[in-house]
């Protein structure tokens, strides 16, 4: 995937497969305007269907991770659009960043509210800075959760913590996430890009079929029964097999070395 700056977002193609994705508004703390998500959902199938791309790296650009969908924005020139029309655009984006195979990383660098939550509790790992701050601040504003939030909080934390999340819209600091169960790890500010960068360049040097398979496994499987995830997992560990990433793992085991992983 080749580097591109576009109107909302900052990509970064780095070489060794890792793509970092910055959400670039900071004047607004990031906050998710028609365009930006338009941008995201075309980024995030772009990166879908690009093979070189091994990890994928969100973060927001200056003192925010991204503090929601920006209400205050206009759709541009163009006809208006109505509100389910402009929430299908929502919902076709988040499902573009749950479908992409590689792992994706959510870098927190300050506050992650409303659908900006929502969009890092999308990603399959969250790291955040000891400044970060998470919000499911949509009762504020008079709405009810979106960006897939209604399903993935639950299944994360459990219904009673999620329904008291969104209920109260209260402000978490970086700590009660962690305590919680929604971020990973928190790091202090200074060493967030070091962390994620170590974690990104680790996944991206990995497996790449395999961890795609786990990742698709995991999310399935939350909601099958046992005997639909055995059999998931007996049909992907059978294509495992045949590739060259699990002949090249073996040989490399048996000869004490680092494996070389090609995605083949």
């Amino acid at each position: 995937m080749e580097s591109a700056e576009l109107e909302t977002l900052i990509i970064d193609a780095a070489d060794n497969g890792v793509v970092t994705i910055t959400m670039n508004r900071p004047k607004r703390l990031n906050a998710a305007s028609p365009q930006m998500f338009t941008e995201l959902r075309e980024t995030w199938n772009e990166i879908g269907g690009d093979p070189t791309v091994r990890c994928v790296v969100m973060t927001g650009a200056g003192d925010a991770f991204c503090s929601g969908a920006d209400l205050a924005a206009d759709g541009g020139d163009g006809p208006r659009r109505h509100a389910l029309q402009g929430l299908n655009v929502i919902h076709q984006t988040v499902s573009a960043l749950y479908s992409i195979m590689v792992p994706v990383i959510a870098k927190v660098n300050g506050v992650a509210a409303g659908a900006g939550m929502n969009l890092a509790l999308a990603c399959d790992l969250i790291v955040a800075s000891d400044q970060a701050r998470f919000s499911e601040i949509f009762a504020r504003r008079g709405l009810s959760m979106d960006f897939g939030g209604t399903w993935i909080l639950p299944r994360l934390i459990g219904l009673h913590r999620a329904k008291e999340l969104a209920f109260f819209a209260d402000v978490i600091d970086a700590k009660q996430a962690e305590d919680f169960g929604i971020v990973n790890k928190v790091v202090p500010h200074g060493e967030l890009d070091a962390f994620v960068d170590d974690w990104a360049g680790r996944l991206a040097a990995g497996p790449p079929i395999a961890v795609a398979m786990t990742k698709r496994l995991l999310t399935l499987n939350a909601s099958a029964d046992f005997a639909a995830a055995l059999e998931a997992e007996g049909m992907a560990q059978s294509l495992n097999f045949t590739t060259e990433d699990t002949k090249e793992a073996v040989k490399a085991f048996l000869e004490k070395r680092p494996p070389t992983f090609t995605g083949r």
